[in-house]
């Protein structure tokens, strides 16, 4: 995968943080072939789809410089299956999970960035739905100090893509508590939805949201392979990683879903040891059965992100299910279907979300 040494050059500062809603931690080793992207919008590779590397224009800092053509697959807001399936019709049954993993988080302040080891805490003293709060000490700051914005990659499946309306999701929510907090940020990514404005401010649509994809595509479509054109691409500062559900819906591997997740974050943090990863467990569904499946899941991922921050990655981890259960009704009050959130749902994950990046977003200048 491409290296991303031009990160390292980003300013860094220590933030001092009391009552920080964030957890820090990180990842390692990568794989170097990844092909290209499924989707529209900017394209992230040298040309005719293929996005295996920083193109000649795609290498900026700006979020959607990506020069090349639209890999196989399709484009647009379009939710396509390798055969070519719209995940986005309502009978397209095998497509309809999407979604978040999430996680607690350790060790606050990375070695390479002359940050102290505070060491880990248990999951079960955070609220719920909160990240694990490391030692409130000096933490990782991954974005520009200079006033430009800091640059997220929303990355998974179809709850990041928002389906079923494709009106921008959890990113809308997101957006707008960063305009209210100060905060420059956009977001970046091959594909793009959402409305033309929150509050008053242009919104920047795009993402990298592909329905009905899995961790990796080792049966079906997965995410895995795009991450390092992605990175190449777009040089996001943090990326909000949402994946698993397919996974755990579909009854694909279980028992080894959380090594592929692990395997994606060291292909992220390998690709961009700098940037700042947030690893989210993923939602409950209304089904039972397949609501214990996630908990097994979910419960392995906080394991993954300490001996990742334990190397001196940057991850953050955040409860995206006990977010959704601590509301006893969540079925009703925030999901649209078994496995996506309606627009309550959505404003929840896009709070959650917005509350573990904040303490690492640089203040206005």
């Amino acid at each position: 995968m491409a290296s991303r040494s031009a990160f390292s050059s980003f300013a860094r500062r220590a933030v001092r943080v009391s009552a920080l809603s964030s957890v820090l931690c990180v990842m390692s080793c990568s794989d170097e072939s990844a092909p290209g992207a499924p989707s529209g919008g900017a394209g992230a590779g040298a040309s005719g789809g293929s996005s295996t590397g920083a193109s000649a224009s795609g290498a900026g800092a700006t979020p959607a410089t990506g020069a090349g053509g639209v890999a196989a697959g399709g484009s647009g807001n379009e939710a396509v299956t390798p055969g070519g399936l719209d995940c986005a019709s309502p009978a397209a049954t095998e497509c309809a999970g999407s979604g978040p993993s999430s996680t607690g988080s350790g060790a606050a302040g990375a070695a390479a960035d002359g940050g102290p080891d505070a060491g880990t805490e248990s999951s079960d003293t955070r609220d719920a739905g909160a990240p694990l709060i490391p030692d409130p000490g000096s933490v990782f700051s991954p974005c520009p100090v200079d006033g430009s914005p800091c640059i997220v990659m929303p990355f998974g499946d179809s709850i990041t893509e928002g389906f079923p309306v494709f009106n921008g999701g959890y990113r809308v929510e997101l957006y707008r508590q960063a305009l209210l907090g100060g905060h420059a940020i956009t977001f970046v990514g091959d594909r793009a939805n959402g409305p033309a404005d929150v509050d008053g401010q242009p919104f920047p649509p795009n993402h990298d949201g592909f329905s009905g994809f899995t961790i990796d595509p080792s049966s079906r479509s997965g995410i895995s392979p795009l991450a390092e054109p992605a990175i190449a691409a777009y040089r996001p500062h943090i990326i909000l990683l949402m994946i698993g559900t397919n996974d755990i819906d579909l009854s694909i591997d279980v028992a080894g879903a959380p090594a592929r997740l692990g395997a994606l974050i060291d292909r992220i943090t390998t690709a961009a040891p700098g940037l700042l990863l947030v690893v989210a467990q993923i939602v409950p569904t209304t089904n039972a059965t397949t609501n214990e499946r996630i908990r097994a899941y979910n419960a392995a991922i906080p394991a993954l992100i300490e001996a990742r921050q334990a190397a001196g990655q940057h991850v953050v981890g955040v409860d995206m299910y006990a977010a959704f259960t601590d509301n006893p009704d969540f079925a009703t009050a925030l999901m649209v279907d078994a496995l996506h959130p309606n627009d309550a749902g959505y404003a929840l994950l896009g709070q959650r979300f917005y509350d573990t990046i904040e303490p690492f977003l640089a203040a206005a200048p």
